[in-house]
């Protein structure tokens, strides 16, 4: 087990068991996927929750007025014992690592698919089926990202499997084929 989960698991186990035992689970799932995306697109709340020049009362008050209307208490009592500790710069981890016990618990298979461009919802609809014929299993969650680098297509990773339908995956099969011709 990697250092960063023997410090997370701990708290994303015990998350879970208060979630469940509130019978909140579903719920503090969508939040943490909210929380992940508000953290991930700004950097900088991260660091200064991260930043030991902020104290920690600042940080629980800064987490009880951007949080308390927007989360179930536990998932606030999570953030507050994070800050206490001197943990909340791992706050994604600790949830994203709570997702992957939850997609262990409920045998659910994450598939991440990068595209070129955004796709519309029968676009997300089709592939969803085509993925959940290749990974073998009808319980599959899409983490969906875009990259304009990969100029057409999409890649799709689920597991330790890749699917590599991209334009740039493509030009790049091209030239080692011809490499070794050459």
């Amino acid at each position: 087990m990697p250092l960063l989960n023997t410090i997370t698991t701990p708290y994303a186990e015990a998350f879970l068991q208060v979630a469940s035992s509130r019978k909140e689970v579903d719920q503090v799932v969508d939040q943490a996927k909210a929380v992940l995306i508000l953290w991930n697109d700004c950097p900088e709340f991260g660091e200064a929750m991260a930043s030991p020049v902020l104290e920690v009362d600042a940080k629980k008050a800064a987490l009880e007025k951007l949080f308390a209307k927007q989360v179930t208490p536990s998932f606030l009592n999570l953030l507050k014992l994070l800050a206490d500790r001197q943990r909340i710069g791992l706050l994604d981890s600790v949830l994203e690592r709570m997702l992957e016990l939850y997609r262990e618990q409920r045998n659910i298979a994450l598939a991440t698919v990068t595209s070129a461009s955004a796709l519309d919802e029968d676009q997300q609809a089709d592939l969803l089926k085509k993925i959940q014929s290749v990974a073998g299993t009808d319980n599959l969650e899409l983490n969906i990202k875009i990259d304009p680098g990969l100029i057409g297509g999409f890649v799709v990773s689920v597991g330790s499997k890749v699917i590599d339908a991209s334009l740039s995956g493509q030009v790049r099969r091209l030239g080692l084929a011809l490499a070794k011709v050459s």
